[in-house]
């Protein structure tokens, strides 16, 4: 049944509301980051390095960032024609949902205790769940408030490439989910995602917590060490997308009365082949980008 004027008009006004509220927090943000993210001192070695190290990881960002393009075309592709339009909703506005939450909260949780050399940024907060080796949460100031000796334009790039990361792990269900979950819900898993879920396992690995400093707590070697996301973002992505697929069952159809599988054919084949060669694209940005920078022996060695 179609939807009716008033109830379009609504959501009109509500994608219009949404979008200029997240419009106008990444404006004020971007205001405020570039009063208090002074550049590196490129007169230096050192400082060149960071420099360049913060380019490399921006255009890794970038490049993951538009594997979103690939999963919305795989997914969309492989739907049926009479849902593609919620299919490829989902895929465009998972990232926007994700970024507020992550922005307001999971950076802090996961990564208020982090800092890195190689990009030039100190740890902005300290634990707020356990202590020493057994911390099972950062905080630090939210929507990436703070001090300038904290926030700088590493920190920023860094911030976009976790980002990226986490919009991978929250649009995994999107695929599993597809033609089967409600807008009502898909908008909760977005928010949820950006600021618990992707933020409370990274906080215990790549932020540093207790599965991180295992091999100092109990001598169990390196601790948990995880490369470019197999577990941080792969993993978390798909137990979420298995757990999703199992509450809400098969697609209306799939099964016939005589309990055989039927199949749900593709609506269009070469759309998702084109996702898949923008997803292997970004892939790129995905793993070689995780080196964290070009100054790094794991990358000059190669």
């Amino acid at each position: 049944m179609p939807e009716s004027p008033p109830r379009r008009r609504g959501l009109k006004l509500a994608a219009a509301a949404g979008a200029t509220a997240v419009g106008t927090l990444l404006i004020t943000s971007g205001v405020a980051w570039a009063e208090k993210s002074p550049a590196p001192d490129t007169s230096t070695v050192e400082g060149l390095g960071i420099a360049t190290n913060i380019l490399w990881v921006t255009i890794g960002a970038v490049l993951v960032i538009f594997m979103q393009a690939g999963f919305a075309l795989v997914e969309t592709g492989f739907c049926r024609a009479k849902h593609a339009a919620h299919v490829v909703s989902t895929n465009f506005a998972i990232f926007g949902l994700g970024f507020v939450g992550f922005f307001l909260v999971g950076y802090s949780f996961m990564f208020g205790g982090y800092g890195s050399s190689l990009l030039g940024f100190a740890a902005p907060g300290q634990n707020l769940i356990g202590s020493g080796n057994w911390t099972f949460l950062w905080w630090s100031p939210p929507a990436l408030g703070g001090s300038g000796d904290a926030y700088t334009a590493g920190l920023m790039a860094f911030f976009l490439y976790m980002v990226a990361f986490m919009d991978t792990v929250a649009t995994i269900p999107t695929g599993s989910m597809a033609e089967r979950w409600k807008w009502t819900s898909f908008v909760g898993w977005g928010l949820f995602v950006g600021a618990i879920y992707y933020p409370l396992f990274g906080a215990w690995t790549w932020g540093g917590g207790w599965l991180a400093s295992l091999g100092k707590s109990i001598n169990a070697g390196f601790g948990y060490v995880d490369f470019a996301g197999s577990g941080v973002v792969h993993a978390m992505g798909g137990a979420a997308a298995l757990a999703g697929a199992i509450v809400l069952g098969p697609r209306i159809g799939k099964y016939g009365k005589d309990g055989q599988p039927r199949t749900l054919a593709a609506h269009h084949i070469p759309m998702a082949m084109l996702g898949t060669f923008i997803l292997l694209f970004g892939w790129f940005g995905f793993n070689a980008a995780s080196t964290l920078a070009t100054t790094a022996l794991s990358w000059a060695s190669r």
